[in-house]
Parts: C-alpha cells; structure tokens; sequence
C-alpha cells in the first residue's frame, strides 16, 4: 500500500467522524451564535503543557505555509502535521469539505438515506431508514444487516467509519455517484447498488404512544431542533409524561442543546468546558417545564451534545435515564483556516457535566440499564409501575 493510501484513508474516515458526530465543529457555530467566546486568532495565545493547543495550531500552520511555498498541497501538510499530533479528533478538511459540514449542521447532507448502530458481537444493523431516500426506494428497512460497503467489510468498525463509507467522499462521492451496499435479511443475502442524493431531514420527530407518552426523537442536533422541541411540547398537557429519545443521536450543536435544555430546565448550569485551561460554563435559560416526568433513552450511539444534554438532565436531577453507556465524546474543537482555504480543527478542551463528571472516553452511565426493550421500561417508569431497580 503506497504512502498515500495509508494518508487517505484516516482522513476519510475522520472526516466522516466529524461530519457524523457533527459536535467536532461546535465552537464554529457556537462563535457565530455568541454562545461561546471568539478565540483570539488562529494562533492560540494560551498553550496547555509543552505541547498545547497553541503550539499544535502554529506546528499545523506552519507545516501548511511551508507546503505552499514549496509549490506542495497545504492541506496533505496540515493533515501529516495532524496526525503527528495524536489528536484522535482533529481534522482537516477541504473547502468543499468544510461547507459540507456547515450543511450538515443545518440539517442537509449528501448519502442513501440510512442511519445505523453497532451491536455487541460487532455487526452494523439499520436502526431507520429516510423516507423518499434511495435505501427506502430500494427496500431496505430498519432491521436489516449491513454487510460491507463498496466491498469493506462493515462487521467491527465503528460506525462513525460506516457512515463515512456510505458517504464516501466529499469532492469525490457527490450526488449521483453510487455506492454498492452488501445486506442480509433472516436468510437471505445480496448487494444493492445506490446512488447518492441531496438529502434533508428533520432532526426532531413526535409520536404519541397508546398510553399517552409523547416520545420526542432527536436524531441529531442540527439548527432548530430546540424550536421543534418546544414547539412539540406546546401541543402536549404540561404535566404529559415524555420520553427524550437521544438513542443514536450522532451530536451537533451545542447552543441547540443547551436550548433544549432550557426547556426543561429553569435556568441553571448545563455544563462547563475549558478552552485552552481556562474554565467556561454553559446555563440554561430561565423558566423551563420542570414538572413534566422526563425519561431520557441513551445507548452506545448515543454521542457529544446529546451526552451533554443527558449529562445536565441526569446531574440536575430532572429526567431518570435509562438505556446503555454511551458513546464518551465530550472534546471540543476550534478551526483555523490555512492559507489554500482549507480548514484544521484540533482539540482545545473538554466539557464536564454538572457534577464535574468527565464525558470524553467514559461516556454516561444510565440510572436503569435497558436494551431492546428500553421503550416500554420508559414507559412503566413514567407510569409508576414495576420495579425500577
């Protein structure tokens, strides 16, 4: 395998990390929204230890200017410089890359439609698939194995990794182009050849069950989810028992989530996060529905800013969470444009839920552990029956 291909891979792979976990950007939206503090240049003024943010930017920076002069690609230099730097979530992106991401950020994206978890003995099982999207038109439904992508075995990897494969690339794998997917069904198996569209999708849907609980789905924290939520409480009785369902849900913006907070939260702290060592906080907005019995669903996919949404509910002592640990990405990143238009993100900090509990690596421990079934125990749980033990 050439030099290249062992260079290209990681960055697809972490850029379809970062465009799945969406909370890689936070702090550019939360910047251009005034919920987090501009930083101060692309060269950070604040190094943390010998090898601190600050030295990690000019060490990218630099090696970026170098390339150029020499007539060389700056964003394959600031990529080499990245990956010198053992920052698990860094990346660099292109500029096509880069408003690709902004698109995802408001809710538009270029795939087939599919959204997936990871089981415990490693296999990639569809957990929904997009109405109108090339899988719903060629029949894939939830519940159905993904075998490989284009040929990768999908069996093991992340699925941060799978997604990434069904998105392909950026500037390489834009709409139209297609992508051959291996499944399974009970006994049947076979490939399917889709092509890639532009797609859009509402973060936030609302069903109400049987019983009277209203489930709200966040499937990702993209511009407006907040609106959505509290739109969908406004049509609900205030003491209406709701479940917030965040299984599966990849992250996005932080200033969604702490908007969605606020409306479950009269005020108070949602979580801090440091920047360069100094310490920050985030706070709800007053006046909140604090009565409403809340149960929060979470699993493995469960990643970033729906953690630290579920960190605040669970902290603050406002919903009981139930499901399993989840993913355990509480990092954050800031960008620097590089001198092409390209743009690196490295990691500046880490956020802490209320209680001070580290997110990044350990992830949220549910208060009732639930698989499949975690629905219905919501359910019981809201009701008052059973045993929540």
């Amino acid at each position: 395998m050439s030099g290249r291909d062992l260079f290209c891979q990681p960055r697809r792979i972490r850029r379809g990390a970062a465009l799945t976990l969406v909370f890689a950007g936070v702090l550019v939206a939360g910047a251009a929204t005034g919920s987090f503090p501009e930083s101060d240049g692309p060269a950070r003024r604040t190094a943390v230890g010998p090898a601190g943010t600050a030295a990690r930017h000019r060490a990218v920076e630099k090696a970026a200017a170098e390339a150029m002069a020499d007539g060389k690609s700056p964003m394959e230099a600031a990529e080499r410089a990245v990956s010198r730097s053992g920052d698990r979530w860094a990346a660099v992106y292109s500029e096509g890359e880069y408003e690709e991401f902004q698109d995802a950020l408001d809710g538009r994206y270029t795939g087939v439609g599919l959204w997936a978890r990871q089981e415990a003995d490693g296999r990639i099982v569809v957990t929904r698939v997009q109405p109108g999207s090339p899988a719903a038109d060629a029949g894939i439904r939830t519940g159905d194995r993904l075998r490989s992508v284009d040929g990768d075995e999908a069996d093991g990897r992340p699925v941060t990794e799978v997604v990434a494969l069904l998105r392909g690339d950026a500037e390489d794998a834009p709409a139209g182009t297609t992508v051959t997917l291996g499944l399974e069904r009970g006994t049947r198996a076979w490939t399917e050849k889709l092509h890639r569209a532009r797609l859009s999708t509402d973060s936030v849907t609302v069903r109400r069950l049987p019983d009277g609980v209203t489930v709200l789905k966040i499937a990702a924290f993209t511009k407006g989810s907040a609106g959505a939520v509290r739109e969908a409480l406004r049509t609900t009785p205030p003491d209406g028992r709701t479940v917030l369902d965040l299984r599966g849900n990849s992250g996005g913006l932080v200033t969604e989530a702490v908007a969605t907070a606020s409306a479950f939260l009269d005020g108070g702290l949602v979580a801090t996060y440091d920047v360069d060592g100094a310490q920050r906080a985030l706070h709800a907005a007053p006046g909140g529905d604090t009565t409403r019995p809340l149960v929060v669903l979470v699993d493995g996919g469960t990643m970033s800013a729906a953690e630290l949404l579920t960190g605040a509910l669970q902290d603050r002592g406002r919903a009981v969470v139930i499901g399993s640990r989840t993913f355990g990405k509480g990092s954050v990143q800031m960008p620097t444009k590089l001198p092409d238009g390209s743009v690196a993100e490295l990691t500046v900090g880490h956020y802490r839920t209320p209680s001070g509990h580290t997110v990044d690596g350990r992830g949220i421990t549910p208060d009732l552990e639930a698989g499949a079934h975690a629905l219905e125990r919501a359910g019981k749980v809201l009701a008052g029956l059973g045993d929540p033990s």
